[in-house]
């Protein structure tokens, strides 16, 4: 069973607690907690009643000591409001990126998307402590959490992301983030470490962004631009259409690059910047028609293709992540907001919906994969394990 990998992955991680008060061992505490939150835990007692139901199976099946019984809810929530968040999410994440299958089909490199999700009920009035926010890089078509960063209270996305790319390998990958992480710091920090990225523009640089807006004016007014010997090359398109439920969603892409984006604003400033993008969404339910556009800058060459790719999957992060932390895990719902509790439980969250992503005999949601993780300790095992994929 897991215990023997597991442990190699949690050795840099430091007990906080005095030695007289170690009545159950780390790694246990740990371990009972992952599956827990698998089966669906959200909180300290969860943990606790779970362990109690699933202490025959934690002996025998996962080789727990468990030499003086299962941790009461206390013991859960003063190990995790103490535990060093930074050191723990890097450890679990490490135990997690071990089931990470190779980059993607067809030569396709790996996108990682990085975004931001705040825990709204982890505040206390009483001590003025604001919500938690915490930004996570999620590895798309895997379905992992590869890290995550806490925001200061006294600052933003801004600052959080170059320090968590800095723990990742994304050589060969394309990192994709929302306009707040539109940010040269950020390009630099991709480059530095070897991957391309794709990064959304909007009123955060607002001459770069009415720069952009002209340049596809023009390609769009100018179509016959393909067959102008001077701009071959410049240029390039791709467009898709997804029919689902009753709903017809077109998706266009147009890139520019070299001459043409050489007077953009501050283009000299962006490291590794080649080509830039603009993807028009059009979305139709019946006889409602919406049109959304946004606009790219990115370090891969003007591959229209490769670029509208890298925009869609970006979303994997709210429709894989996000989206379940709140619906079936509660994460907004969760009123733990003591010390790094809350920070150690959102991590656990991330990486039990990574794990049970991972486990892929079943086709249902992630949901329906919580609720048979608690019903059958063979399927638990799968997903611990990550050998039924």
């Amino acid at each position: 069973m897991p215990i023997p990998e597991f442990r190699r992955h949690f050795e840099a991680l430091e007990d906080p607690r005095v030695e007289r008060t170690k009545a159950h061992a780390l790694i246990d505490i740990v371990m009972i907690a992952v599956c827990a939150c698998i089966c669906g835990a959200e909180g300290w007692e969860d943990m606790e009643d779970f362990g109690l139901e699933k202490e025959a199976w934690l002996r025998e099946h996962l080789g727990l000591e468990l030499a003086n019984g299962i941790p009461s809810d206390d013991t859960f929530r003063r190990l995790f409001g103490r535990l060093d968040p930074v050191v723990f999410a890097r450890c679990l994440g490490g135990w997690v990126a071990s089931f990470r299958t190779a980059p993607v089909a067809d030569g396709d490199p790996e996108v990682i998307a990085m975004d931001g999700k705040t825990a709204r009920h982890s505040y206390d009035v009483a001590t003025g402590q604001e919500c938690m926010h915490l930004v996570t890089a999620w590895a798309t078509e895997n379905g992992l959490a590869l890290g995550q960063a806490k925001v200061d209270e006294k600052s933003n996305e801004i600052t959080a992301l170059p320090g968590l790319l800095k723990l990742l390998d994304i050589a060969g990958c394309i990192v994709t983030t929302d306009a707040m992480g539109c940010q040269k710091s950020v390009a630099e920090q991709v480059v530095a470490q070897r991957g391309d990225y794709v990064l959304a523009v909007k009123g955060n640089h607002p001459s770069l962004h009415e720069d952009l807006k002209v340049v596809f004016a023009y390609v769009r007014k100018n179509e016959g631009y393909r067959k102008d010997p001077a701009r071959r090359g410049c240029f390039d398109y791709h467009d898709s259409i997804d029919k689902d439920h009753g709903r017809i969603e077109i998706r266009r892409c147009w890139t520019a690059q070299g001459r043409e984006i050489e007077w953009l604003w501050g283009k000299g400033e962006w490291t590794g910047l080649r080509s830039v993008c603009m993807v028009e969404s059009e979305r139709r339910i019946g006889d409602k028609v919406s049109i959304e556009t946004r606009y790219f800058l990115s370090s891969l060459e003007g591959d229209a293709a490769k670029v509208a790719r890298a925009v869609r999957l970006h979303w994997g992060i709210e429709n894989g992540l996000h989206h379940v932390l709140d619906v079936s895990m509660g994460e907004d719902a969760c009123g733990i907001w003591k010390d790094h509790g809350p920070e150690n439980l959102a991590t656990l969250r991330r990486f039990a919906v990574s794990l049970l992503r991972q486990e892929r005999t079943s086709k249902r949601g992630v949901k329906a994969r919580m609720k048979r993780s608690g019903w059958s300790n063979g399927y638990l095992e799968k997903v611990i394990l990550g050998t039924a994929n």
